[in-house]
Order: C-alpha cells, then structure tokens, then sequence
C-alpha cells in the first residue's frame, strides 16, 4: 500500500534521511523503532507531504505522492495522528471531529463514522461540549485519533500515541489501535514504548541516524539481542 523507495530528505542543507526504504503492507501494522532523532517523525511528514524528497519516491497505492499537498494526500486515504496531538485546543471535543471530516461531502457516512469514534472513546461521548484544550492528556489523545479517523482514512499514522500517557492509558490506546486494525485500516505506527509496538505490529523497521539498519517480522525483532538490548530492556 505505501512504499518509500530510497528517500534521501531532511531540513534546510541537513539531511535526516539517507537512502530510506520500507513497505507498508495493505492491512497490516507496521511498526518504525528509534531513538529520538533518527529519523521516524520525518518518514511521516515526508509521507504526509510536509517535506518533499530530496531523492528517491512515496509510492501510495501505485500513486507518486512526491510534490502533492497535505491535503490532497489526506483525500487519497492517508491520515496523521501528530507526536504531540496537536488538536484544536479552543474548540469544543465535537468541533474537532467535525473538523477531521472537512475533506468529505457525505453526511450520512460522517454521522456513521462520529458513532463509531464515539464508540471507541466513550470518553468522548460525556465530553462533547467541553473545550478540547481543558481535557486530560490521555482524553486528548484519544481525540486526535478520533480527529484522524473522521477522514476515514485507509492508511493511518500514528506518531508517538503514548508520549506521556500513564500506563493504564497506553494499554487502553493500543487496544483501540488494534480494534482500528481489526476494521480494516493499515497502519504505520512510530513508538518509543518498543515492546507495546511490536505487540500489535506484523512487521517493524529500526531506524538509526537516518537509516534503517534492521526490519523484519516484528515477532523476529522483539526475540533479536540488538533489538532487546537497545529498545526492551535486555
């Protein structure tokens, strides 16, 4: 489904990706592992069409995505859960689900879509009306996952869903990331919490200074010393 082939790119003269190429299978989830600046938040903004290729191509469903709009790759089916949330905090909770479907024009779907966001995050259900920015952490990322699905996308990034979040939260979040898989969406999940991530991928990329220097299936990884001793304690 998506395809980065060789894509060299980075900021300003700086580089940050160097070569990169990894494969998103229709309906799996994909897992990217790194430590902090290698490189995993600049694969999605490269995917999403904030930053364009130096080199090297974003294939998605056939379809070259170099050069293209955000907002036209969000049409095309991909969605973007941003590290950091970045919800409308002055809006109300349903104001930003509304704001997740401007891209469509089909109302009955978007009702069926909120209910089913709705059904996800009863949470947000008692908090319709209720700014955004007052919420918790763990409620505001549970809407920005719910803001993403509202473009009903077939390919959702998801950058870093359990920064900050307590531990019980992170469980709740990636049993919705795996009830989000089980209806059909594939996924390519960036995760410091290295073990929760291969626990619900099928297939996972390590990524160092730019470069993916390990992949393969993530029940592979999570039983490889390099891996284990880097990313889940030994």
């Amino acid at each position: 489904m998506l395809s980065l082939r060789e894509v060299t790119v980075g900021y300003g003269k700086t580089p940050v990706l160097r070569d990169v190429s990894l494969e998103v299978p229709r309906g799996e989830v994909v897992a990217l592992l790194g430590a902090n600046g290698a490189g995993k938040t600049t694969i999605m903004r490269t995917v999403m069409g904030f930053l364009k290729p130096w080199s090297g191509s974003v294939v998605f469903d056939g379809q070259d995505l170099g050069g293209q709009r955000p907002a036209r790759i969000v049409r095309r089916g991909v969605g973007l859960v941003p590290e950091g949330r970045q919800i409308f905090g002055h809006l109300t909770v349903d104001e930003n689900l509304v704001m997740g479907a401007y891209a469509r024009q089909d109302p009955a779907g978007i009702r069926s879509d909120r209910e089913w966001v709705l059904s996800l995050f009863p949470v947000l259900a008692e908090r319709l009306r209720q700014r955004a920015g007052t919420l918790s952490g763990g409620e505001q990322q549970m809407l920005a996952i719910g803001r993403a699905l509202m473009a009903r996308p077939r390919l959702l990034l998801l950058d870093e869903p359990s920064l900050g979040l307590a531990p019980l939260l992170v469980r709740e979040i990636f049993e919705v990331i795996g009830k989000i898989h089980q209806e059909g969406t594939t996924v390519l999940l960036v995760e410091q919490n290295a073990r929760m991530a291969l626990s619900v991928a099928s297939r996972a990329y390590v990524l160092e200074t730019g470069k993916v220097v390990r992949e393969g299936a993530a029940r592979e990884l999570m039983e490889d010393p390099s891996v284990r001793a880097a990313y889940l304690g030994g």
